[in-house]
């Protein structure tokens, strides 16, 4: 199998064709790293996967949308190496996923007002914004550099620059978010400026003995957002750049989250661990409204990923769907990406890659109910199969969105 012979993105050399995607793990304090992301990371590791990527870390202050969220700084580097030898000793390749969060944050965390690619309120923060000068375009552009040469200093192999799902780049990208009648806004290429200044300033920082890939959406998932054609053209500029692989994803986290990682966001959940009470009876009465279901089904992004497969030469990295061996070997043996990311799949079992190399046919036992993704907002991200004590309300609903399931897989089966 494919699946399991090395590869290479540019100067590294992965030991397989799997990689830890960047899921948020919210397992950070003060935006710094903790032993629980370090052990979370290195029982992956010692699962077999060929690359594990620390999620979202924000380049500077007002990338910020969480304090569980890691800001790339001088003062965790020693913290951050700790981490990368860890997973390193294990065989693996250590990434990290750099980003800037745009209009999805708050005063407080941010250091100040929050900023975005257009002036606007953005209800699912909820905050209000304001619209980037261009100066402070361009200093955000070299933050993006200067957290590659700390994740550097920090021992990663590999930087993932987040240019998808609605965050900063990506509100530059999508006509839904950019409404600047400057050189940064109108024409797609305008739009395409500030994400070429961030993968310059990160392609000179990350020198010729480190990977960089990016992840970019292939529908921004909404009417009025980036559709397909759009975001090829995106991929393709993104290649010209010169990094060593692209991520391919889609979903808007401030109008399409769900459809990221798909199935229904358990409300109950998520706002069950929420402290602030006008937030938690907020999304309480508003949630299901402004979350739409979409159905869950193994390799979700396929269909959309063959089409970039046919008009890109760099590797591509397949996310979505990828539940256990058949679905990872059908992504890099049958349908030839290079490499293929996991996210729900490693939490509910860090063991995965082992088990699929002892057994082709080995499927994580994740029932994509979504508890993980409910609770990250507000604690560590968790499976709740790993939880010994739910509260009932929790295990209620997820009962309720199990059974769902069931009777969606009837319907369709008698269709």
């Amino acid at each position: 199998m494919k699946l399991f012979t090395p590869g290479r993105l540019g100067p590294i050399e992965l030991r397989n064709r799997t990689i830890r995607s960047a899921a948020f793990e919210g397992m950070g304090r003060n935006n710094g790293p903790t032993e629980m992301l370090r052990d979370y990371h290195e029982s992956v590791a010692r699962g077999g996967v060929g690359m594990t990527t620390l999620a979202y870390a924000g380049v500077c202050r007002s990338a910020l949308s969480f304090d569980t969220q890691l800001w790339l700084r001088p003062e965790i580097v020693g913290e951050l190496r700790d981490i990368t030898d860890r997973i390193h000793s294990h065989g693996a390749k250590a990434s990290i996923q750099i980003g800037h969060c745009g209009n999805m944050t708050h005063r407080r965390t941010a250091g100040g007002t929050p900023v975005g690619a257009s002036t606007g309120f953005n209800l699912y923060s909820p905050t209000w914004a304001r619209g980037l000068r261009e100066d402070e375009i361009r200093e955000i552009a070299r933050n993006f550099g200067d957290a590659v040469r700390i994740a550097r200093d920090a021992g990663f192999d590999c930087v993932e620059i987040h240019a998808g799902h609605g965050y900063l780049i990506s509100q530059f990208l999508s006509p839904y978010t950019n409404r600047r009648r400057d050189g940064f806004g109108g024409s797609l290429e305008n739009r395409m400026r500030f994400m070429n200044l961030c993968l310059e300033e990160g392609m000179k920082a990350a020198e010729s003995d480190m990977a960089v890939i990016v992840k970019t959406n292939m529908r921004d998932g909404f009417k009025g957002g980036l559709e397909i054609e759009d975001c090829l053209k995106v991929a393709k500029e993104i290649e010209r750049a010169g990094v060593h692989g692209i991520v391919l994803s889609g979903g808007f986290v401030s109008k399409a989250p769900m459809y990221v990682m798909r199935g229904e966001m358990p409300i109950y959940s998520m706002t069950y661990y929420m402290k602030q009470l006008w937030l938690k009876y907020g999304v309480r009465l508003a949630g299901g409204m402004m979350m739409e279901k979409l159905p869950y089904r193994d390799l979700y992004f396929l269909d959309d990923a063959r089409v970039f497969r046919k008009e890109l030469k760099l590797p591509l990295i397949y996310v979505g769907g990828v539940v256990g061996g058949e679905t990872a070997s059908k992504v890099v043996d049958e349908e030839g990406f290079e490499f293929v990311q996991m996210g729900r799949a490693l939490l509910n079992d860090p063991e995965l890659v082992n088990h699929m190399a002892a057994d082709a046919g080995y499927r994580c036992s994740c029932d994509h109910v979504n508890y993980c993704i409910a609770r990250m907002y507000s604690r560590e991200m968790a499976c709740h199969k790993h939880c010994s004590e739910l509260p009932k309300g929790i295990i209620k609903e997820i009962e309720r969105i199990k059974c769902d399931q069931k009777k969606r897989i009837k319907r369709d089966q008698k269709i």
